[in-house]
């Protein structure tokens, strides 16, 4: 998933967006309510998080900006604001949960995919395809009876892959969830990511799920 963290503390915004980005997160930073606005127009996040105390404006301002122009994008506010008056406040505004500093990390994560679940179907424990499997929670993917090893960026690659089954996805649209900004797109790194996939996930298998369309994308299909 591609995450915006909006934090004006660049040791602390550091530490998260390694952390997050070994978890295979795509990870963009902004320091202050413009850019964070900026960024979060500009592009299609899968969650914010966002630190209150921002210079010149506070960020639940940001968070007003966003939902009064519909942006349904899930926010995890994380400050050092612990005071119950606040918490209702950022919740009564439109975040979606509230994480005060300082904060456990494997919580931080399991935050993110409790907000980042579709609100409107039941929680989708596994992303399936045939006998492949990706259980994101344990962050384990299986073919068959066989248990899968692959880097945090695969991961994130089949992942986002197996939530767009059926669909074909772009270059760029890979490029947007799965990498982000400091990636500038010039080499050919989503064609080198599906090739390691395809020998990990279909090359000893059968049916061969992922496919290219050619001069368009990929898509990943089940048969029938």
């Amino acid at each position: 998933m591609r995450l915006l963290i909006v934090e004006d503390d660049p040791r602390l915004a550091a530490v998260l967006r390694q952390g997050l980005k070994e978890q295979g997160f795509a990870v963009d930073l902004a320091g202050d309510v413009p850019e964070g606005l900026r960024l979060a127009l500009a592009s299609e996040y899968d969650a914010l998080l966002l630190d209150l105390k921002l210079p010149g404006t506070d960020g639940l301002e940001l968070l007003c900006q966003l939902r009064r122009r519909a942006n349904p994008v899930p926010v995890l506010v994380l400050t050092a604001r612990s005071a119950l008056e606040d918490r209702v406040r950022g919740l009564d505004l439109g975040a979606d949960d509230y994480l005060a500093k300082p904060f456990d990390f494997g919580e931080l994560l399991a935050r993110l995919r409790a907000i980042t679940r579709r609100p409107r179907v039941a929680p989708q424990t596994l992303l399936t395809a045939a006998d492949l499997e990706l259980d994101p929670a344990r962050h384990e993917v299986r073919r068959g009876r066989e248990r899968i090893a692959l880097t945090a960026k695969e991961f994130a690659l089949l992942e986002y892959l197996l939530r767009t089954k059926g669909r074909l996805v772009t270059r760029r649209m890979i490029l947007d969830h799965v990498w982000d900004l400091d990636y500038d797109g010039g080499s050919n790194l989503v064609e080198v990511y599906i090739n390691y996939l395809r020998r990990k996930v279909d090359h000893d298998f059968e049916p061969k799920l992922i496919q290219t369309v050619r001069g368009a994308g990929y898509v990943l299909r089940e048969p029938g």
